[in-house]
């Protein structure tokens, strides 16, 4: 694989270029395509990826244990019970020890400083698989499935409704330097980050891709392509439940929401809180490809994986 991304690291979606996201999503299609017909395609023979994990996870880690399984290569998955990351051992030193053993590795945290930190220490590429900034991994799936839906990004928009978090500054990065318009609804103060939105709208300039911040979901809805939603609530901010309950009353996705886009697909890169931010029937319902964007989590990441430990 003679790409410029070997051996990179992936904290962030700024981390791609436009050309680089089409090289990785190109690839994560045709290797869908091989994989449906039984093609072995074992890119990483004798190659490993460390995996770690902080949160809990089935759709990362099953997905990053199969990609790697594929591409003919080998995986160990830690938790913090097996490490104690940053309590046991420095994060530093167990970026260092990893580097000595394995070929890469992909860690889904709490605080981004942490990624940051083994990516500092390590020696081989560390990819982010989620942390309280961004989820580029799912960003990369979305695209996928976007593109595989319309066959083009150019004049399709997205709306995002619910919270401004870590899915959403990822998107908005991603989506952006494709080609992509975003229209972000949220409740007053759960607004994304504003250096992400600053930095999505300058590369939205190059593109001719669009975002519109709102607190009026039916207005960011209004003739979407896409309609778009994720937990109110994420691992870590139990303790703000009911107050974002009550803060995102209005902002539910479900069919008198998408009335105003009849046509919209709905995305959610779940796990879904039933019943709150989006309802079962739309969740279940003929128009929603959430299971889609789960399946190309295992695309777009083996194709990632391929291209950064590959070589």
């Amino acid at each position: 694989m003679g790409s410029g991304l070997r051996g990179r690291d992936l904290l962030s979606m700024e981390d791609l270029s436009r050309e680089e996201i089409l090289e990785i999503l190109d690839l994560a299609s045709q290797l869908k395509r091989e994989q449906r017909v039984r093609r072995p395609h074992r890119l990483l023979r004798g190659r490993t990826l460390a995996l770690i994990f902080e949160k809990p996870s089935l759709r990362t880690r099953v997905t990053l244990e199969v990609a790697m399984r594929q591409l003919g290569g080998d995986v160990v998955s830690l938790t913090q019970q097996d490490i104690g990351l940053g309590v046991r051992e420095s994060v530093a030193d167990v970026a260092r020890n990893l580097s000595r053993w394995v070929d890469g590795i992909a860690a889904r945290v709490f605080s981004h400083r942490t990624l940051e930190d083994l990516a500092r220490a390590a020696e081989v590429a560390v990819i982010n698989a989620l942390s309280d900034r961004e989820h580029p991994c799912q960003t990369l799936a979305d695209l996928l499935t976007i593109r595989e839906k319309f066959g083009t990004f150019q004049g399709t928009v997205v709306a995002w409704v619910g919270d401004g978090n870590n899915v959403c500054h990822s998107l908005l990065l991603g989506g952006v330097k494709v080609g992509l318009s975003l229209r972000v609804a949220t409740p007053e103060g759960y607004e994304p980050d504003r250096t992400i939105l600053e930095a999505a709208r300058n590369y939205g300039e190059r593109t001719g891709a669009r975002i519109l911040l709102t607190h009026r979901p039916e207005e960011a809805v209004r003739g979407a392509q896409v309609v778009y939603t994720d937990v109110w609530t994420s691992m870590g901010q139990e303790a703000e439940r009911e107050k974002r309950r009550r803060a995102f009353a209005g902002f539910q996705v479900n069919e008198a929401l998408l009335a105003h886009s009849p046509e919209a697909l709905v995305m959610h890169c779940l796990p879904a809180h039933r019943g709150e931010e989006i309802t079962d029937a739309v969740l279940d319902g003929p128009r929603s490809v959430v299971l889609d964007q789960a399946e190309n989590r295992l695309h777009v990441q083996k194709a990632l994986l391929a291209l950064v430990l590959g070589g």
